[in-house]
């Protein structure tokens, strides 16, 4: 059995005037992620509709060991410390990815992609 799909979260509060450096240090950290990190999927920065100093963090891998292995990582370390420093609370959570609807063709068809 091949091992399931996940999602890590991160639930983090950004005080309004780190909110500039918090986003320049995301776009940094997702396109190097994206464009070498292996397992990595995608992923997705929101802001709260009610607080705008809450923000999620959300990442699908191929498999929870394909993220925690680049979580140990010293390049992970140094990569995220900018986008760390804006927080002052984080919340991490670690889901296996059970059932998914619409599949990935509607998804793409739905929004555009």
């Amino acid at each position: 059995m091949s091992e399931q799909r996940a999602r890590v979260v991160f639930l983090v509060r950004v005080p309004a005037p780190r909110t500039e450096k918090f986003l320049a240090a995301y776009e940094q950290i997702r396109h190097l992620v994206a464009d070498g990190v292996p397992g990595h999927l995608v992923d997705q920065v929101c802001r709260s509709s009610t607080d705008q100093e809450q923000w999620l963090i959300t990442s699908e891998w191929a498999s929870l060991a394909d993220f925690e292995a680049w979580e140990r990582t010293e390049e992970h370390r140094d990569l995220v410390r900018p986008m760390r420093e804006c927080f002052t609370d984080a919340r991490s959570l670690r889901f296996h990815i059970h059932a998914q609807t619409p599949d990935e063709a509607r998804l793409a068809a739905a929004t555009g992609l």
